[in-house]
């Protein structure tokens, strides 16, 4: 074991975790927060109030994490070279996670993954110490708080349900103050809104979630971008929602290491990662069509398409009749509503034209212009569900004019 040990420590610290058990040691890592401060952050706090330096063995989910020493040197259990904490060209990068109520927990623990693998160390800052509850019912006991969290290389806001943070000053002044002592800052998802409304977003190129990537929009002086995972200013980096956080995170490991760095970490998380990739939710053609779940009952059949077209297919239980399902159809596609879950609807949706409806009104035919200047057809179709007495199935379809 200590041959391997001293193999992987040369190979770097992606290799380290791999031969340590990648998953399930980073798994462990990241879990330390959620059962109390991290060692490293508890370790800081001594170093700061004593002001002598203090060694860690770089998180790697063994026991040995939890110890503490007082000279550099080997950890003499796992055979890691320590590593400094407080700062300084030997020390790793921190990286500081604002936590709230709400916070969505892919938002922080796919970042984190990639951070922790990379050998950066990560703690946690809420506005109290107290435990939070994320989306899902997860529970995060804070490191630190807004007065005494230390200096950090990276700060990362996570979004979820971010109404109540923006309303939170002291939560707003944090990331301000923030903001100017690191020399990153990474959103993921709308945690991008908590930038803006910081002030973080003026003169930036922005995305964020999908359905509400819009409202970014409604700060001053910002460009929204649809079809990128992540987005570069150079210090602000925003990402798209929910595992974009990944993508952004090892863009940043890549500018920080290498590359090559980021590649090898990607693939120790068995994650695919193209940096070029144009995928992202707000560039698929779903973007455009109306909100079919939008009635008293329904169920998603099957959704399916890509960035120049789409098909949706909806169980409509009430209303009870073709003519109603498709009245109301009518009138979302008339009123060019943006789609479900805008804070702020902004038509993407220029110009529609109805086509006349069939005598049966079983039909409905669209054209329109998007916000891009491409032109789309639009056809929509309510049919008796087969051996669903009194339910419908309604088909939505879009594709792009080619021409």
């Amino acid at each position: 074991m200590k041959e391997k040990i001293e193999t992987a420590r040369n190979d770097g610290v992606t290799r380290r975790h791999f031969l340590k058990g990648s998953a399930g040691a980073v798994v462990a890592v990241s879990c330390l927060t959620a059962l109390g401060p991290s060692a490293w952050a508890v370790a800081a706090r001594g170093s700061q109030s004593t002001g002598a330096k203090v060694y860690v063995c770089p998180p790697c989910g063994l026991p040995c994490d939890k110890l503490t020493f007082d000279k550099p040197g080997n950890c003499p259990q796992c055979g890691m070279t320590l590593i400094p904490l407080g700062g300084g060209a030997d020390s790793p990068p921190t990286v500081a996670i604002l936590v709230f109520n709400g916070v969505q927990i892919i938002d922080i623990a796919g970042p984190w993954e990639v951070f922790g693998t990379a050998g950066f160390l990560v703690h946690t800052v809420a506005e109290k110490l107290e435990p939070l509850t994320m989306v899902f019912g997860q529970k995060v006991l804070p490191d630190y708080t807004f007065e005494n969290s230390p200096k950090a290389d990276i700060l990362l806001v996570p979004g979820g349900g971010v109404s109540g943070p923006m309303k939170n000053p002291r939560l707003i002044q944090w990331i301000q103050a923030k903001a100017k002592d690191v020399n990153h800052v990474m959103s993921v998802c709308t945690g991008a809104f908590l930038l803006g409304k910081a002030g973080l977003l003026a003169g930036q190129t922005a995305t964020a979630t999908y359905g509400m990537v819009d409202d970014l929009l409604t700060f001053p002086n910002t460009k929204v971008v649809y079809d990128q995972r992540y987005v570069d200013n150079g210090k602000i980096i925003t990402t798209a929602g929910l595992s974009s956080g990944i993508d952004g995170a090892l863009h940043l490991v890549s500018k920080i290491l290498s590359r090559g760095e980021a590649q090898s970490i990607a693939l120790v998380m068995e994650y695919h990662w193209d940096p070029d990739s144009k995928y992202a939710r707000g560039a698929l053609a779903d973007r455009y069509l109306p909100d079919g779940l939008a009635f008293a009952k329904a169920k998603m059949l099957s959704t399916d398409g890509d960035t120049d077209r789409w098909e949706i297919k909806i169980l409509v239980s009430e209303p009870h009749s073709s003519a109603e399902i498709m009245n109301l159809m009518r009138q979302r596609i008339a009123s060019n509503t943006a789609p479900a879950g805008m804070a702020n609807p902004i038509s993407h949706i220029r110009g529609t034209k109805l086509s006349p409806v069939g005598a049966n009104d079983s039909e409905i035919r669209w054209t329109f212009t998007d916000d891009q200047g491409r032109g789309w057809s639009g056809l929509g179709v309510v049919e008796p569900a087969p051996d669903e007495k009194g339910k419908f199935v309604l088909t939505l379809k879009l594709a792009r004019d080619k021409r």
